[in-house]
């Protein structure tokens, strides 16, 4: 499967990206990390750019982690269908999911999704929810950041976890930031999940704790 376990923090686009890290609070995190400390033997999913950092830390807890870069994956112009006969070209969803969301059979407890939403082409956003809810264990937890308006220095991040409750940013290339989410359609895109909580941020970025 690709992804799985990703590239090093130095891989595809992130090569020559600024390797300073900025601290972040995050409540999101917080939770997530009392849910993890709590409970033995989990499988993890991180999506995004792959961080040594997230590997140590959540295996030093006693659980598994994989990693997924779909951004990065998204990006490459192999999944684009040419338009035949006048038509616009199109994403070939099907085929992207086959290739970087399938885990043969294996589900997750925690996945842990960033803002990887945010950077994603519109066609490949439901599919994604969709797959993600037929992964994640019943009762399973996803943690989701959006972003809430267009930064003019937002930038596409690498995301480290801490023993704290704050996670480290760091630049890891140059995607351009696709979307930008109301509450309402965040609450669309997790409609089929358990319940969700909603946590505020001093910056532009919402927090969501998602349980299947």
């Amino acid at each position: 499967m690709r992804n799985l376990f990703g590239g090093g923090e130095g891989s595809g686009s992130s090569r020559g990206a600024d390797s300073s890290r900025v601290p972040r609070h995050s409540s999101g995190w917080k939770e997530l990390q009392k849910h993890l400390k709590a409970r033995e033997s989990l499988r993890v999913l991180d999506i995004g750019p792959t961080s040594s950092t997230n590997i140590n830390y959540v295996t030093g807890l006693g659980h598994s982690i994989y990693m997924a870069n779909l951004v990065e994956e998204a990006a490459k112009p192999e999944w684009i269908i040419p338009g035949e006969g006048g038509e616009e070209p199109r994403y070939d969803v099907d085929r992207f999911l086959a290739a970087n969301l399938n885990f043969s059979g294996r589900n997750f407890d925690v996945v842990i999704l960033w803002d990887t939403a945010d950077y994603l082409p519109e066609a490949l956003i439901e599919p994604i929810f969709a797959r993600l809810h037929q992964v994640i264990e019943p009762g399973g937890l996803m943690l989701a950041f959006f972003h809430a308006t267009s930064d003019p220095g937002t930038v596409f991040s690498r995301y480290h976890l801490t023993d704290t409750e704050v996670v480290e940013m760091q630049k890891a290339g140059n995607y351009p930031l696709v979307h930008v989410y109301s509450n309402r359609k965040i609450e669309n895109l997790l409609r089929e999940f358990s319940t969700y909580r909603f946590f505020l941020a001093k910056d532009s970025l919402r927090e969501v704790i998602i349980t299947r």
